[in-house]
């Protein structure tokens, strides 16, 4: 089916200011069918659920506008361009950079 990914990211020195950044991978033959958004909303909804954590946060680049419909399908709210922060093969690339927060759920 694929895979999803967690890391504790830190915007400041103590525990509350601590996000979680999650990530997917699907298999070429299982895009486009809806299993990205969900993984990714109940991931967020089981990380906040477990722990102290207010913050989600995903990236993915600029030209993958599927996996940003994904998100957004997913309840993660679009927060701007990342520039030049990822460094590939081909050289770097933009990021746009998405969030769901404790409050988003409501």
């Amino acid at each position: 089916m694929g895979h999803v990914s967690w890391h504790r990211t830190h915007y400041g020195p103590n525990l509350g200011s601590c996000a979680w950044n999650i990530g997917i991978g699907l298999p070429e033959g299982r895009q486009g069918e809806g299993i990205g958004s969900v993984a990714q909303r109940l991931l967020a909804e089981h990380l906040l659920a477990t722990t102290p954590l207010d913050r989600i946060e995903a990236s993915t680049d600029v030209s993958n506008t599927a996996e940003q419909r994904a998100l957004e399908r997913a309840g993660f709210t679009r927060e701007g361009v990342l520039r030049s922060a990822q460094m590939r093969v081909d050289g770097r690339h933009d990021l746009v950079s998405y969030s769901l927060v404790r409050a988003d759920l409501g």
